[in-house]
């Protein structure tokens, strides 16, 4: 099982008064790339002029714009919660950015209660992702946000 509470306090240990949100986002998807078994992207989606616009990842090139409300990122974004998805294939309008991606899972971001981004993360294994990774996934989230919002970014 993954420690997230440890993984949230790495995090934080690397992105703390750290004014730079693109490298903060690009530690963060970094730190979970690699702590995370069976994941094959780790990312996020950043809002820009009403749909979401690649940035910072770990894994294969990905689709540049996703437009709100299609496929799980924009789902999560038009929901404003956070999306599990067990077999990509059977979610209606899923994206197909990595053809091997079986499962996702997609945390929004939130600043001053608005959603500013979303974390993305996808595997190749089929319900890969629990209700405990929903869990850890969130609060790691939250954490990024404090620390964004903390340093003013």
């Amino acid at each position: 099982m993954t420690d997230y509470a440890g993984l949230a306090a790495q995090l934080r240990a690397l992105i703390q008064g750290v004014p730079h949100p693109i490298a903060n986002l690009a530690n963060a998807s970094a730190l979970l790339y690699g702590a995370l078994e069976d994941v094959n992207w780790a990312g996020f989606y950043l809002m820009k002029d009403g749909r979401l616009v690649l940035g910072p990842f770990q894994g294969k090139p990905a689709c540049i714009e996703i437009p709100v409300g299609r496929g799980v990122c924009g789902t999560a974004v038009a929901r404003g919660e956070t999306v599990r998805v067990e077999d990509v294939h059977r979610f209606p309008g899923h994206i197909a950015c990595d053809g091997a991606s079986r499962s996702e899972i997609v945390v929004p971001l939130r600043r001053d209660g608005a959603v500013f981004g979303v974390l993305d993360v996808d595997s190749p294994i089929l319900a890969r992702f629990t209700p405990e990774d929903q869990a850890g996934l969130e609060a790691f989230a939250r954490a990024l946000e404090a620390e964004l919002c903390r340093a003013g970014t």
